[in-house]
């Protein structure tokens, strides 16, 4: 395909949210390039607290970040040009090519704002497609949410902009494939079916000739077929839009992994905050042999924990009042005066200094934090959106920011933009325990004030290991899914003649 004309593509739209969207658009761009193939991924609309900054200073969703790293290319704000960074059940912040435009509710969003994007997310991928050979798009959610087809920018509106074929995908795992395939083509315009090129099953534990039955018969009653069968395996993903889960948790703990080198191993506990934002900082932790990693939510699942990690949030102020009423607060008082490790990054390093002044964010005003670094923060209307670098405990680090908040440090010891006062280190950069060396470096302090033997592997490289779980999932679509098929969608879009499933939307 590398030859042919550019510009093809390709929508993998879901029965549900996580029925593995994120995953195969991942897996069919690793899969492509190898084919020599140049392409990009692209989701119009991502709702997610898990961002990324790009090289240009443009926030956008992990997990298009992820699917970038994929396709082997940089991402770009044109890859996904809507953020919603939600800061209540009822609100969400609006991040449009890359940069925040302000808060909106559901009902105002879904009211009418968000038909004026279309024109916006139909143009950036019409950028990328005059670019790259093929670009492989996400939906979101469901296809068939007929509440919101009117104003939908990121399922069947891009879809018909584009005139992309679709495949949806299903979680067998969960149950009700095939009423789901089959209803959510059902509740769809004819418009919108003659793009429904067929469907993908996903997670599939057992025999795949107990299932072919099933997919005749779906095709007999839609005229569709199956584009694939993808066997569920353990540890496969990409970072998480959002959720309790770690990535790379699960690719390390459910494999064959060496043990820890030293004599302990070393338990890290992740205060799991509201509005967690980018907790796929862990992700490193756990990648590491002998490092355990849980999310708490209760003061006494801190006692043997040897390096407690406050996360990111996009409710700073929240998350402060959550840790208090939790005793949570307490614990890690307690902790700092033992001199326990304690971790906090971004907005669970903003929540560790003595004040904060957030007229933006919260708008409490000015508020009392832990008192553990010597830091006053004020929240500004500009986000700090960066791609930092510099050296910590003797190493080289790389990380990137996404914050309202600036950090005044007023002492202790320099440490990432922030600073660290005995065993609390405090920092606005995500990312940083990505970095091998610095990664060693902080776990052999970490386990030295833990008084624990706890020695960090020599050689365990985290982007080795994302490399790895990217080809894995290359590996799925390449060895079970109908590629030549795939590839004629891609290049010459949906068949035609489709039928028409009754009774379409209403």
């Amino acid at each position: 395909m590398s030859g042919a004309k550019r510009g093809g593509g390709l929508l993998v739209a879901g029965t549900t949210s996580d029925a593995g969207k994120s995953v195969v658009t991942a897996g069919i761009c690793r899969w492509l390039v190898r084919q020599g193939v140049k392409v990009a991924p692209f989701k119009a609309q991502n709702m997610s607290l898990n961002s990324f900054v790009t090289l240009e200073g443009a926030e956008i969703g992990r997990a298009q970040a992820m699917q970038a790293q994929a396709a082997r290319v940089e991402p770009t704000a044109l890859m996904n040009p809507v953020l919603l960074k939600p800061g209540s059940d009822r609100s969400s912040q609006v991040v449009l090519l890359g940069k925040p435009v302000g808060e909106m509710s559901a009902r105002g969003y879904h009211g009418g704002r968000q038909e004026p994007l279309l024109g916006i997310v139909t143009d950036c991928l019409e950028q990328l497609r005059g670019t790259y050979d093929a670009v492989i798009c996400e939906g979101a959610g469901s296809p068939a949410e007929i509440n919101l087809r009117r104003t939908d920018i990121v399922n069947m509106g891009i879809a018909r902009a584009a005139r992309f074929p679709v495949v949806v995908v299903g979680d067998i795992d969960r149950g009700g494939v095939f009423a789901s395939f089959f209803g959510t083509t059902a509740l769809l315009s004819p418009e919108d079916q003659s793009l429904i090129a067929g469907y993908m099953v996903n997670k599939f534990r057992g025999d795949v000739s107990l299932l072919e039955p099933g997919m005749e018969m779906l095709r007999g009653l839609t005229g569709r077929s199956t584009y694939g069968v993808l066997p569920f395996r353990h540890g496969l993903g990409i970072d998480e839009e959002d959720g309790l889960r770690v990535s790379l948790r699960g690719a390390v703990r459910e494999s064959v992994v060496a043990p820890p080198v030293g004599e302990d191993v070393l338990r890290v506990a992740v205060c799991a905050v509201p509005l967690m934002s980018n907790f796929t900082d862990v992700d490193a932790l756990a990648a590491e042999p002998g490092v355990v990693v849980r999310f708490v939510d209760r003061a006494e699942e801190l006692a043997d924990a040897d390096l407690v990690v406050v996360p990111g949030t996009r409710g700073t102020v929240r998350a402060l009042e959550w840790l208090r009423e939790r005793g949570l607060a307490d614990a890690l008082l307690r902790r700092a005066a033992e001199g326990r490790p304690v971790l906090g990054v971004c907005g669970g390093f903003q929540l560790l200094g003595e004040r904060i002044s957030d007229e933006v964010e919260s708008r409490a005003g000015e508020v009392d934090g832990l008192g553990l670094l010597p830091v006053r923060v004020r929240f500004e209307r500009e986000k700090t959106l960066a791609r930092p670098s510099g050296t910590a405990l003797g190493e080289e680090v790389r990380g990137y920011e996404i914050h309202h908040g600036v950090a005044e440090v007023l002492g202790g010891q320099a440490f990432l933009d922030g600073c660290r006062v005995g065993s609390v280190w405090g920092t606005h950069w995500h990312g940083s325990l990505e970095s091998d060396g610095f990664r060693r470096a902080f776990l052999r302090e970490v386990a030295a004030a833990a008084g624990r033997a706890f020695v960090p592997a020599p050689d365990t490289s985290f982007g080795a290991l994302r490399e790895e779980q990217l080809d894995l999932l290359g590996d799925l679509i390449e060895e079970h899914a109908d590629t030549d098929a795939l590839l004629r969608l891609i290049e010459d879009g949906a068949p035609a003649g489709l039928p028409f499933l009754p009774p379409g939307a209403p």
